[in-house]
């Protein structure tokens, strides 16, 4: 096989255990070739990230209320890795420069950084593996945007004669010399980076889940996994609340066509997910994913004749841009146009918003419907099974579920429908039995 990057998240290196786990995954697969981790996550519940303890170590320092205690911990928790992973890569010196860098009033983008920093110096070690500090290759402007073809270029020169190495995640450096950081979450986005500089194979994204489920594993009982999903279906899933990798740390292996596999740095022996560019059309199983979010209002206007009338959505758009509001879905028919709002950005202005569109639009009747819920059913193989609409419908009247409004893109790999919020989680149960039987 050809070159793996592999990317851990915290909660893969939270603690020397974990640590090792990953040394052994990564001494079991001579393909990884790159490590990218993250900053040391929860170890139990009521434990602390990391990086939360360096931004409240900021936090105070910007208050002017003492620190030193939580710092404290900081140094505890690494010093101690240290020493149970049996590695000397100065921890402590390292540690020390960081508090006096944060007396001198260091940056919060810095101070946040050194969670990836030191735990890829530790791992690094572990692996005997090479330490390259990622504001050598991860490039921003000096107003903090992402230089993506001075990235690549970076990456590769830098990494062109490396064999093996572990970088840490998270952040770059600016053009001016400071440390920039992506946002939270942003060393899966270095994984892609790397991978997509590197031609990866494939991007191992290992995480403390064996990948995707079906649904959400607090509505339906335990969930089927997805085995393999493609990126345009994944983008379907997380659009409608579904807990998956941020688009951005998704589009830099998308646009290089390279596979990202989610694995269980916990149950390294779980294949995960397959996240592909084409679609795996499997005619045993006709959707990919069930997701939903509740907290929708939704305005049905009816005007004769209004498909033939010009400029009417672009006046109702421009009514909601005025608004600074982002319309969800438009679905429409001849004479009619649901517009799909979520309840959050209305912030109070739904009296106002009724008003100027019974001015400018002059509808027949305005209809407001509140506290809906959208669920979308999505699959690549739905375009192709006859009888999958029927299915769904059937799955929700049988559960007493009233469908309120229905909308289906062009492609035909999803299927979106309104219900009441109270209906919400039982439409979803239901449509999870009926499909995945």
């Amino acid at each position: 096989m050809g070159i793996k990057v592999a990317k851990f998240g915290g909660s893969s290196v939270a603690d020397a255990l974990q640590i090792r786990k990953l040394k052994n995954i990564v001494d079991g697969d001579q393909d990884i070739k790159y490590v990218v981790v993250s900053a040391p996550g929860k170890r139990f519940k009521d434990d602390s990230k990391v990086t939360d303890l360096l931004y409240l170590c900021k936090t105070h320092i910007e208050h002017k209320i003492p620190y030193e205690q939580i710092f404290q911990v900081i140094f505890d928790r690494y010093t101690s890795m240290e020493a149970d992973l049996g590695v000397d890569v100065g921890i402590a010196e390292e540690l020390e420069t960081i508090r006096a860098e944060i007396e001198k009033g260091a940056s919060v983008d810095y101070i946040a950084s050194r969670g990836e920093y030191l735990n890829a110096k530790l791992i690094a070690a572990v692996l005997g593996f090479a330490f390259i500090d990622a504001k050598n290759i991860v490039r921003f402007s000096d107003k903090g945007k992402f230089l993506d073809d001075v990235t690549n270029d970076s990456i590769n020169r830098v990494l062109k004669d490396v064999d093996k190495a572990v970088i840490p995640g998270f952040y770059g450096e600016k053009l001016d010399g400071s440390i920039k950081t992506f946002s939270r979450g942003g060393s899966d986005i270095t994984g892609a980076i790397i991978a997509r500089a590197v031609g990866a194979e494939v991007y191992e994204n290992w995480t403390d889940v064996s990948g995707f489920l079906m649904a959400d594993p607090r509505i339906v009982d335990d969930p089927k996994p997805i085995e393999s999903i493609s990126y345009m279906e994944l983008r379907e899933l997380s659009y409608m609340g579904a807990s998956v990798l941020h688009e951005d740390a998704i589009y830099p292996a998308k646009i290089a066509d390279i596979p990202i596999n989610i694995r269980n740095t916990n149950r390294p022996e779980d294949p995960g997910t397959m996240i592909t560019a084409q679609p795996k059309v499997d005619p045993e199983q006709v959707i990919s994913g069930i997701a939903g979010k509740k907290g929708f209002t939704v305005i049905g206007v009816y005007k004769s004749h209004l498909a033939s009338e010009k400029g009417f959505i672009r006046k109702l758009a421009g009514i909601m841009e005025d608004n600074d509001i982002t319309i969800e879905h438009l679905p429409t028919g001849i004479d009619t146009m649901s517009v799909v709002i979520d309840k959050k950005m209305l912030n109070g202005k739904l009296d106002e918003i009724v008003e100027q569109m019974q001015n400018q639009l002059k509808p027949d009747t305005l209809d407001v419907v509140e506290d809906m819920a959208l669920i979308a059913t999505v699959g690549a193989g739905m375009a192709a099974r006859k009888g999958t609409s029927a299915s769904l419908f059937t799955a929700l009247a049988d559960a007493g579920v009233n469908v309120r409004m229905i909308d289906q893109g062009s492609s035909e790999m999803n299927i979106i429908v309104g219900v009441e919020d109270k209906d919400f989680e039982t439409a979803i149960k239901a449509i999870y039995e009926k499909m995945t039987k």
